[in-house]
């Protein structure tokens, strides 16, 4: 059965579903959602770019933001960075590799673990990381349920929260997904239940009878989920998002799209498993989440704002380092704009820093936090 016949299915046996529903099983379906095929969904061949694929630069940034988080932590020997939703690995890539050879100490120190539910994506990571996991400096799971306690962690979550299904709720009520005649799939609108509802009064705001707004219940589960997982540390989220102000004043408003071949596709109930659904992360969820779960939030910055302050204190040596002609330094200095600038993903993506079991002065004096100063 294709994706599109299992989804009908549904709907013939259960009556229409909550968009939620339809979302999670395009993206989230074992054989035939979107994270779950086999085929290449980032960079110049996929369907969308992440930070990671412009350059290994943002590793190397994160990498010096890591180690002083570990010291901020008083150095124990054991710390682990637990990324959510790490993709093709570059990101760990980079960051290892960098670690190893400028910062020891923490490298030594440093366990890393790959939290990874897509299949083929799994596979991949245990091939590309297959020496380190061998090594015991890498560990591999399908779920955060999987992953080990940790005393002192570091939780990085890059474009991670914007994939997590969503509800959509309007004047009428919330969106739900029927089938059609043609043999398709439509809109109908039921009575919002109560998880959704609750979302909105307490992280949103009402939208009016023409406006639509998304709502994540299931981003309550998941913070607790993530925080349960640590003793002390810290979280960095890393998206395109909002806060509750901004949604009351009048943006982000009706923020689901889908992408294929780096292209905006509006049909989002069009071609299930086969194009990227994704929707802006509600911020103010995500900290007020967290604080419910025992830790603090920092101001939420903006990445250029975050990784300016990450690499001006060397100015931006981690981005030059080896550059032997000026035609490298010129390319990398292009790449650094790019993450950095309004044009880029500067100002498109926000930078939300979490912590617990660290004096809030020491979080102030981490340089990513310059700006919060």
């Amino acid at each position: 059965m294709t994706l599109r016949e299992i989804i009908a299915d549904e709907i013939f046996r259960v009556g229409a579903i909550p968009f939620s529903r339809f979302m999670q099983l395009c993206l989230y379906h074992p054989q035939l959602g979107y994270y779950s095929r086999e085929h290449e969904q980032f960079g110049r061949d996929g369907d969308f770019y992440t930070s990671s694929d412009v350059h290994a630069v943002y590793g190397r940034l994160l990498a010096r933001q890591f180690d002083e988080m570990w010291r901020a932590l008083r150095s124990p020997g054991r710390v682990t960075v637990v990324e959510l939703g790490p993709g093709r690995g570059l990101f760990a890539h980079d960051v290892l590799n960098w670690a190893a050879g400028r910062f020891p100490a923490f490298a030594t120190a440093l366990h890393y673990v790959l939290i990874e539910s897509s299949p083929s994506l799994h596979s991949r990571l245990q091939q590309r990381f297959a020496d380190e996991i061998a090594a015991g400096r890498v560990s591999l799971f399908r779920s955060i349920a999987d992953a080990p306690q940790c005393d002192a962690a570091i939780v990085f979550a890059n474009e991670f929260f914007d994939a997590v299904p969503v509800d959509v709720i309007s004047g009428p009520g919330q969106l739900y997904i029927e089938s059609d005649a043609s043999g398709g799939f439509g809109e109908t609108w039921r009575e919002p239940d109560e998880a959704a509802r609750r979302f909105v009064a307490e992280f949103g705001v009402a939208p009016g009878a023409r406006e639509r707004v998304e709502a994540a219940p299931q981003l309550r589960a998941l913070v607790a989920e993530i925080a349960a997982k640590f003793d002390r540390g810290f979280g960095i989220v890393v998206d395109y998002g909002y806060t509750r102000p901004e949604l009351e004043a009048g943006l982000h408003r009706d923020t689901l799209r889908a992408f294929h071949r780096h292209r905006l596709r509006t049909n989002l109930l069009a071609s299930p498993g086969e194009q990227d659904i994704t929707a802006d992360v509600n911020f103010t969820a995500i900290a007020q989440l967290a604080r419910r779960a025992g830790l603090e939030a920092m101001p939420l910055l903006r990445q250029s704002q975050f990784l300016i302050g990450i690499g001006e204190p060397t100015q931006f040596a981690d981005v030059f380092d080896g550059c032997m002609l000026p035609q490298e330094h010129t390319k990398r200095a292009l790449q650094l704009k790019h993450l950095i600038t309004p044009e880029g993903l500067g100002e498109a993506f926000k930078v939300l820093v979490l912590y617990r079991g660290v004096e809030r002065e020491s979080v102030q004096r981490l340089s990513g936090m310059a700006f919060t100063r």
